[in-house]
């Protein structure tokens, strides 16, 4: 897996202080993407284990809330293997934090992903610039869903997150 950057101290793309990840890879090309330079797979560099622990340190300390996993798309076929290994060590080191994931797939073709059960809060569906809406919170237009993962799996229903 390749990524573009960490951002510390975000407060933009979630509940609370986070930590962001901006993923390499999105075959979606939404027409006015805030971050078309994430397109590209074999973009930004490899997330190795230097990048990881980067990621980790700001996942101790005590007042960030938790990561978010963006891009770029997260589950681009080419991340999902990488994204979920990581889900994994995420959950298991820091049990307490909070995971969103941004996403151009819709609900309906993600929630069977086993890494899925492990996140918090989906933001889901690609961005449609004649929808957009700068009042929305955490989402750039109205087609997108903000998503209580943990809440949707257990109904069997799209359960919105609420702000």
């Amino acid at each position: 897996m390749r990524y573009h950057n960490i951002t510390k101290d975000d407060m933009l793309n979630g509940d609370g202080l986070r930590v962001v990840l901006w993923t390499s890879g999105c075959n979606h090309n939404c027409k006015e993407c805030h971050n078309p330079i994430t397109w590209d797979i074999r973009g930004g560099i490899p997330f190795d284990q230097a990048a990881k622990d980067e990621l980790f340190e700001e996942l101790e300390k005590p007042y960030v809330s938790g990561v978010t996993l963006s891009g770029g798309d997260p589950l681009h076929p080419d991340n999902r293997e990488d994204i979920s290994s990581l889900i994994d060590e995420i959950c298991e080191r820091f049990p307490n934090k909070t995971i969103w994931l941004y996403t151009g797939y819709e609900w309906e073709s993600i929630s069977s992903l086993p890494c899925i059960r492990k996140v918090d809060v989906v933001v889901d569906g690609e961005f449609v610039v004649a929808l957009k809406d700068a009042k929305l919170h955490w989402r750039g237009s109205s087609n997108q869903r903000v998503i209580d993962v943990q809440r949707s799996l257990l109904t069997g229903e799209v359960v919105l997150h609420e702000s």
